[in-house]
């Protein structure tokens, strides 16, 4: 796998560059070859790229997520195989450093060239420039998510079960699935 480190200082409060971080469907607004992500559930997005003229789909899932300091991911399916995580540390009260480490297994002969010649190291940090442009233009996040998903919330969301988790009984109501939608409501009695 091949690490990638890269870290910018933004001029938002912590709490506006972390939530706007957790706004999935905002990230082809700011990272290059990003085309679409659609978040699934609390933990789950599926992605769709395209760079240097490959499309590429691929599935994350959250392993640990921690408000206003840090999530971590990993891909569960598709075409890439990544892991990594943003972290975030208050610098005053308007100034935030975003830091993202990722690990990345290039795939082929190009992604492999490319890796070599540090194209993912200036593409990570060409996205955190557009992130730090993004929210500093804006002044404030497009939304937030404050939820909270421990590694072992993610090892049992990957095990088949029936049955809801402590975890997840604790937190969402029996007739909810974690998914925006109708079955989010109370069964009608």
């Amino acid at each position: 796998m091949s690490m990638v480190k890269q870290t910018i200082d933004v001029d938002v409060p912590l709490r506006n560059a972390y939530n706007q971080w957790t706004q999935f469907e905002e990230f082809p607004r700011f990272m290059e070859g990003v085309e679409d992500v659609t978040q699934v559930d609390d933990r789950h997005c599926h992605w769709q790229t395209k760079v240097g003229g490959v499309r590429r789909e691929f599935d994350t899932e959250i392993v640990d997520q921690l408000a206003d300091e840090r999530i971590a991911w990993r891909t569960v399916g598709g075409d890439i195989q990544q892991k990594g995580v943003v972290t975030f540390q208050q610098l005053d009260e308007g100034h935030t450093r975003v830091s993202l480490a990722m690990d990345m297994e290039p795939e082929g002969m190009a992604e492999k060239a490319a890796d070599a010649l540090g194209v993912l190291d200036r593409r990570v940090k060409g996205d955190l420039k557009r992130f730090k442009g993004f929210i500093e233009e804006h002044g404030h996040e497009t939304g937030g998510w404050r939820g909270r998903i421990r590694p072992s919330d993610a090892a049992d969301a990957s095990a088949p079960t029936d049955t809801p988790t402590p975890t997840d009984a604790a937190v969402r109501p029996p007739w909810s699935t974690g998914a925006p939608g109708p079955s989010n409501t109370p069964p009608e009695t």
